[in-house]
This record gives structure tokens, C-alpha cells and sequence, in this order.
């Protein structure tokens, strides 16, 4: 269940607009400066590197600009210093959200998301109100009509030792501990498997169902909102949809 909503955001990514696709271009090159920063410029050495990249590439962004992004952060003291901040808040209907930003202005950034939590229904709550709700996990997709054997990926995945295989309608969702995630990932990787996506982060612990149709609307708007928001780099919610 933890995929739905980032199977959901890849399609979406893989239809953006050309405005939409520059901001996409714009929070990975935020990450890939961070990651550096915190890790140094070899992707071999940096594994949050490494996962940024290949997430950078996943949405098409040009090799030349991943460079840029990697020699700007890895000169001595250019380019902006980013915060990473955790917001947690309910949506419409209940639904638990967080909301992880990289900002240079925690004011500006903690303004627009409250504003948006409050304009679609929903409110920004205080530190631990929701993460609570959510645990920490690696969770890798591959796209299910590129590898069509399901059992041979089922396989595959538990013997390189993760922790749960899911088979949903155009994926396959691998779940790991959290200390095993880039084991996981490198054996799968080793084995010639290209990631729809794959990350460390919050997956829920409990799903919220939404029946009403103007409530869903809501909540898929304000979601919409965050992603297009320069400060946001990503959004975890529990809705079951």
C-alpha cells in the first residue's frame, strides 16, 4: 500500500509540463547540493548522492545540469545553505501528511505550507502531532511491465533480503528494515534491476480511507500545490487511494 501514492506521483511525473519539469529540475539540484555537501561529491562514497542522481535522471533531468549541481555545491562556500525541516499537518478528511522541505527562509517556507494546509481543508500541526503515524522504511518500485515474472522478482527481492514484496496494478513494491535498504538495493541493482524509484523515508503505519468525492478532490489539490512549491521537496500521506 505504501507505493500507491509514489506510483502516483511518477506517473504524474512522467506527463509533466515543461514548467512543472523545471521545477522538478530545480528541487533536485537542491538535493544533489545538500547530499554533497553533507557527503562529498563521489556517488560511490555517497549513497544519498547516488539515490538523488538516479531519482534526477528518473525525471529526465540533462546530465550537464546534474554536473553543474554537483561542482557548485562541491566548491568552497558557493551556492546557498539549504534547512532541512519536517512539517507534519492533517489534509482534508483526516488524512495524515509531512511534508519535507530544503529552505533558505524557514519563514517564507512555514508560511506557504500553512497556508496551503488551511486553504484545501486542512491544518499544519506542531512537531510529532503526525509523524507518529509513520515509520521509518526502504521502500524500492519497479515497474511491473518491464519485469513481467513476478515470482522471479519476488524472489529476487526476498533473497537479497527484504523485508516484504507487494504486487499492485503496475508495480511491484519491495519493502525493507531500514538498515538493510542499501544492501537490498545494491544486490537488486547487481542483478541488472532499473528502480521506478527507491528512497528511505516515512511509509505509514495506518491508511485513511476518503469516500467523499469533493473531499478527494481537495486533498489531491493541496497535494498538487505542495509539489509545484520550490521549497518542497517531498510529501508523505496516509490516504488509502
Amino acid at each position: 500500500m505504501s507505493g500507491h501514492s509514489k506510483w502516483n506521483n511518477i506517473k504524474r511525473k512522467k506527463e509533466a509540463t515543461d514548467s512543472v519539469r523545471g521545477t522538478m529540475f530545480t528541487k533536485s539540484a537542491k538535493e544533489i547540493m545538500v547530499a554533497v555537501k553533507n557527503g562529498g561529491p563521489d556517488p560511490e562514497g555517497n549513497s544519498r548522492l547516488k539515490d538523488v542522481i538516479a531519482k534526477a535522471k528518473a525525471c529526465n533531468m540533462p546530465n550537464d545540469n546534474i554536473a553543474r549541481a554537483i561542482k557548485k555545491a562541491a566548491g568552497a562556500g558557493e551556492g546557498d545553505d539549504y534547512e532541512e525541516i519536517l512539517y507534519e499537518g492533517y489534509g482534508a478528511g483526516g488524512v495524515a501528511v509531512l511534508v519535507r522541505t530544503l529552505t533558505n527562509n524557514r519563514n517564507r517556507t512555514a508560511g506557504d505550507i500553512r497556508h496551503l494546509f488551511d486553504k484545501h481543508g486542512g491544518n499544519m500541526g506542531v512537531s510529532g502531532s503526525v509523524s507518529f503515524l509513520f515509520h521509518e522504511k526502504g521502500t524500492i518500485l519497479i515497474d511491473s511491465e518491464e519485469y513481467d515474472d513476478e515470482e522471479t522478482v519476488m524472489m529476487d527481492a526476498l533473497e537479497a533480503g527484504a523485508e516484504d514484496f507487494t504486487a499492485e496494478e503496475g508495480y511491484y513494491e519491495i519493502q525493507t528494515a531500514p538498515q538493510d535498504y542499501y544492501s537490498v538495493k545494491d544486490a537488486l541493482t547487481a542483478k541488472k534491476y532499473v528502480f521506478a524509484d527507491a528512497s528511505l523515508g516515512p511509509v505509514p503505519i495506518t491508511w485513511t480511507h476518503v469516500d467523499d468525492r469533493e473531499t478527494e478532490e481537495m486533498l489531491d489539490k493541496m497535494l498538487e500545490k505542495m509539489e509545484e512549491n520550490d521549497d518542497i521537496q517531498e510529501v508523505f500521506n496516509n490516504w488509502d487511494n
